[in-house]
């Protein structure tokens, strides 16, 4: 069966920006899934997996604005500590959730003051380069239920 819209993939890959500054990979665990066509994996690596079947390979280099997109200057921002959702201190390096007007949002801190905080809203991999080496594992047909909640439901029912 080939991966079209409306099967799950079960795959594993191995991630790494061209820079060598980041790498994961899954083979170390369970093999992760999506529902294809529903945009659960980064776009432009789901339209590169159209046609494969299980037991293929590819391996795919997707630029910056095919992935996590360019960084963002103004994603830097400087911002009163009450307004962490995150609780206890903040720590550089950690990762907070800010409350702001419209939804919470995720922020990497860069520098802690006094009453302020510094962060980062860019995704970790903004700006990069990534190269995916991608081993598919099984594609079979989604069910009714993955249809409609839109996404893969993993061995035992949901894979949240």
């Amino acid at each position: 069966m080939q991966i079209q819209n409306n099967t799950v993939v079960t795959f594993h890959y191995q991630l790494r920006d061209v820079d060598g500054d980041y790498s994961e990979d899954s083979r170390n665990g369970q093999p992760p899934l999506y529902l294809h066509g529903y945009r659960g994996i980064l776009p432009a690596l789901e339209d590169k997996l159209t046609g494969m079947a299980a037991g293929e390979s590819v391996s795919v280099t997707l630029q910056p604005e095919q992935a996590y997109g360019p960084r963002r200057d103004d994603a830097v921002q400087r911002i009163p500590i009450k307004h962490l959702m995150t609780k206890g201190k903040p720590k550089v390096g950690t990762t907070v959730t800010i409350n702001t007007k419209g939804k919470p949002v995720n922020a990497v801190v860069t520098k802690v003051g006094k009453f302020n905080v510094d962060v980062d809203m860019n995704h970790p991999l903004a700006g990069k380069t990534l190269q995916f080496d991608v081993d598919i594992v099984d594609v079979r047909d989604a069910t009714m239920e993955e249809i409609a909640h839109r996404h893969a439901h993993g061995p035992g029912g949901h894979q949240h």
